[in-house]
């Protein structure tokens, strides 16, 4: 999850004040916290990132990408022009930093009044240069991180502590709040049917799936029970694990309603959440798709206002001919997270992002990805 730290950074971004933001990190938390794609360079990439090679779309995932070191992956561009393999971004040691990532860093570098160095060693090459680029044009450079940093004596103030803890007290000499996380993740739900051979039954599949892909992993779903609201002729049932797949058959002309509770995994905000199903089986020819950004706000400004987990929305429905089948993406909230309002309320020795050990790797600015921990560091080229 973000910690204070990517959201007071939100903050800043809405409010004008912050320009753009350069990542070692490859956790993918602060596209997660809100910050735009364009004012974000993630040098070393992002663990939930795809992208294609032909066409340069980017896929933000809702799990771990398998592989690292610009490598291809197991699916494909979802472009019906393109449809090439995709490739992770996360870089290995001995790959260059991408210029399209490199490039926009260095400028907005030269451009930048101040650049704030939080939480970093700055001893990574050439990542821990960028800063410097600054003061050819008389911006200053201010460090906050626990140790001190080879570029201490170029900095004009340097702190040693918890960035958290600083950038609390940031916010509040602002009087800007930091804002709550608001997690929304996708899944679909596919209902396909085939008539019987005597053309009295239905025989229907439910399917409750990523939208990344049929194959792909549902992260934030441990289970799901399914009940029939008042039909005594259907059994509940409950699918433990993926993929979460119900076959049944019903009297053609028959219609019911389903509910859903998914069980979330641990981590998530609430334990639940549910979700009525009315079958029919009279697939509409009628689309609907609507702007997912507009149903985000909606269901983060709900969530806010509640304090409460599970509220969910429809954001695309259509329908596929072969075999007949209606799908559903819906958006559902997976957690909310609320910081401290003052300085006061934040404990001198709290952590912000998880456990002891991970927040003492992050905050020092020497966090590695368990994929790539165990290798010897090495310069990156570039």
């Amino acid at each position: 999850m973000p910690s204070i730290t990517h959201m007071a950074l939100v903050e800043l971004e809405k409010a004008g004040i912050l320009k753009f933001i350069i990542s070692q990190n490859i956790d993918g938390l602060h596209l997660r916290s809100g910050i735009p794609r364009e004012k974000l360079a993630e040098l070393h990439g992002n663990s939930f990132m795809e992208t294609c090679p032909s066409c340069g779309a980017e896929y933000l995932r809702d799990f771990e990408v398998e592989t690292i070191g610009l490598k291809d992956t197991s699916r494909r561009c979802s472009d019906a022009n393109c449809g090439a393999k995709l490739r992770d971004t996360v870089l290995d040691w001995e790959d260059a930093l991408p210029p399209k990532e490199m490039n926009p860093a260095e400028r907005h570098c030269r451009m930048a009044d101040i650049v704030l160095c939080l939480g970093t060693s700055l001893q990574i090459t050439p990542a821990c240069n960028l800063p410097l680029k600054s003061l050819r044009g008389g911006g200053k450079i201010i460090i906050v991180n626990l140790q001190k940093t080879p570029k201490d004596k170029k900095a004009s103030l340097v702190i040693h502590g918890r960035v958290d803890k600083v950038i609390a007290g940031v916010m509040e000499i602002l009087n800007m709040q930091i804002p709550p996380f608001v997690r929304i993740d996708l899944f679909q739900i596919i209902l396909s049917q085939g008539l019987s051979l005597d053309k009295k039954f239905v025989n229907w599949t439910l399917r409750i799936l990523s939208v990344h892909g049929q194959k792909a992993p549902l992260p934030f779903i441990k289970s799901v029970e399914i009940s029939f609201l008042d039909n005594q002729d259907y059994k509940s049932t409950t699918l433990q694990s993926q993929p979460f797949l119900l076959k049944r058959r019903t009297v053609k002309e028959k219609s019911f309603e389903m509910v859903l509770r998914l069980n979330f995994s641990e981590g998530c905000g609430s334990s639940h959440a549910e979700i009525n199903v009315p079958v029919d089986f009279k697939v509409s020819a009628d689309c609907m798709n609507l702007d997912k950004e507009v149903v985000f706000q909606r269901l983060i400004e709900e969530t806010v206002q509640n304090s409460f987990c599970g509220k969910s929305a429809v954001i695309e429905r259509k329908a596929i001919s072969i075999p007949k089948s209606e799908v559903t993406v819906y958006a559902i909230v997976t957690n909310i997270i609320r910081y401290a309002k003052s300085l006061k309320s934040l404990a001198i020795d709290s952590l912000s992002n998880g456990d002891v050990k991970r927040q003492r790797e992050s905050i020092n600015g020497s966090a590695t990805s368990r994929k790539r921990s165990k290798r010897k560091k090495r310069k990156y080229r570039h």
